[in-house]
């Protein structure tokens, strides 16, 4: 019983001076912020609601794969051996069309169409479920509409993956650096994670921060649009308008910001 309640104080004591450290530090990282230099140059990327659309016309298994490393390789995401497959980390993945769109069901439905490969990712929620699951802020949402996570306030509780309707959301079970070739980052600019924290997909901030698009943007061919949902005369409104799209799991109210053209 001792032991039990020793145990429990010295928990707690590492968790308060943890949340300590992180009201100390900036509450977006410094890499959200963005430089003298890009402010000076007028090239930071804003937007009232940033939104995207994926065009699954144009999608495949190759293309995918093309977005998915791009994403990856610009933050960091560890790739883990097989065996650890049930903890691998995703920021942009390919479902099925019949797991990313469990809502729309037809059982005529072509098994081409059944199986097309989706890609997949946080749709950055306009009424996002694992803000107000979070109890530390770590997950929080911007004045854009991003969705963001502050690593540093994260205490893995995973109340967020829980509360997350389309399974964004990864926990690093294991020093995620570990998955890395060398231990080392394969992009500089962007923080490596630590063990028990939660991550995901952050619409590349940290690229709109300093005037560049989106990485799985820039690889897509044509198959991805980024742009302000709030602007009425952006590219991503103009191809709103001239096709049918549908969300993932919108009756939940959730609100995303993740368009698809079928």
């Amino acid at each position: 019983m001792k032991d039990s309640r020793r145990s429990f104080l010295k928990i707690a004591g590492v968790s308060a001076l943890g949340l300590t450290a992180a009201s100390n530090a900036h509450a977006i990282g410094e890499y959200f912020i963005p430089s003298e230099k890009a402010i000076k140059d007028q090239k930071v990327s804003t937007a009232d609601r940033w939104g995207m659309v994926i065009d699954t016309r144009k999608l495949n298994h190759e293309t995918n794969k093309k977005m998915m490393e791009a994403c990856h390789v610009t933050h960091n995401v560890p790739t883990l051996p097989e065996k650890y497959k049930k903890q691998e980390i995703k920021w942009v993945w390919e479902e099925e069309y019949s797991n990313a769109f469990t809502e729309i069901h037809n059982e005529f439905q072509s098994e081409e169409a059944e199986h097309a490969p989706i890609l997949t990712l946080c749709n950055q929620c306009e009424n996002p479920p694992c803000v107000q699951a979070c109890p530390t802020k770590a997950t929080f949402k911007r004045a854009d509409g991003i969705v963001l996570m502050d690593f540093h306030r994260c205490i893995g509780c995973r109340f967020c993956m829980a509360a997350c309707p389309y399974g964004s959301r990864s926990f690093n079970f294991q020093d995620p650096r570990n998955g890395l070739e060398d231990g080392k980052p394969t992009n500089p600019q962007f923080p490596t994670r630590t063990k028990g924290v939660v991550e995901k997909c952050n619409f590349c901030a940290e690229r709109l921060a300093v005037g560049k698009i989106p990485a799985c943007v820039e690889v897509s061919e044509g198959a991805l649009v980024f742009g302000d949902l709030s602007d009425e005369n952006s590219e991503i409104r103009k191809v709103l308008k001239e096709n049918y799209t549908i969300r993932r799991k919108a009756s939940l109210g959730t609100g995303p910001s993740v368009f698809y053209i079928v």
